[in-house]
């Protein structure tokens, strides 16, 4: 199998083996040609899953994970889209179980798929702003309300506090109350 791949592909894909996984990376100019290359030359039709990952600070990978049902084998495929204009061409087209994942990447990172035929929200609420699993996503929640849970020893309210309060993390200093 990465025989075949490195003979399509040559210099332009790396490919590597971890625990018995085939992992393959290509840039995004040659994503949706190694999708179709993998679903009709190495028969994985089947399509498990896509998403996002914020590998800061000036990208993000796209990853997705297909199947080939009758020799058992998978392999995980990736590209890299630059945080400045996350763009990708869909794969809808090659895989039609993208669709929903394609969406969900788009919403929770921000990564744009050309030619999608529907990239509108898909979880989260109307007018909400940002991109929540990017890892520069402030969770205003955090600093609006009090963490739930126990509280440490003297923050009931019942006597002098143990240790200066803080800030959870990821929250920047200008976040937090006047007292924090």
């Amino acid at each position: 199998m990465t025989a075949r791949i490195a003979e399509r592909f040559g210099e332009r894909a790396e490919t590597t083996e971890s625990y018995g996984d085939v992992t393959v990376d290509v840039a995004p100019g040659d994503w949706i040609e190694l999708l179709t290359f993998v679903r009709d030359e190495l028969g994985h039709t089947f399509f498990d899953w896509l998403t996002g990952v914020d590998d800061p600070p000036d990208a993000f990978q796209v990853v997705a994970h297909v199947c080939n049902p009758d020799a058992r084998t998978r392999l995980l495929l990736r590209t890299r889209v630059p945080r400045a204009a996350p763009h990708l061409p869909t794969a809808v087209a090659v895989y039609r179980g993208a669709n929903w994942h394609e969406r969900e990447t788009y919403e929770m990172f921000g990564v744009i798929f050309d030619g999608h035929p529907s990239l509108v929200p898909l979880l989260l609420p109307d007018g909400f702003e940002g991109h929540p699993l990017r890892k520069d996503f402030i969770l205003a929640a955090r600093v609006a309300k009090p963490w739930p849970g126990a509280k440490e020893p003297g923050e009931s309210g019942q006597g002098a506090p143990s240790r200066r309060k803080t800030l959870p993390p990821g929250v920047p200093a200008d976040w937090g109350p006047p007292d924090a």
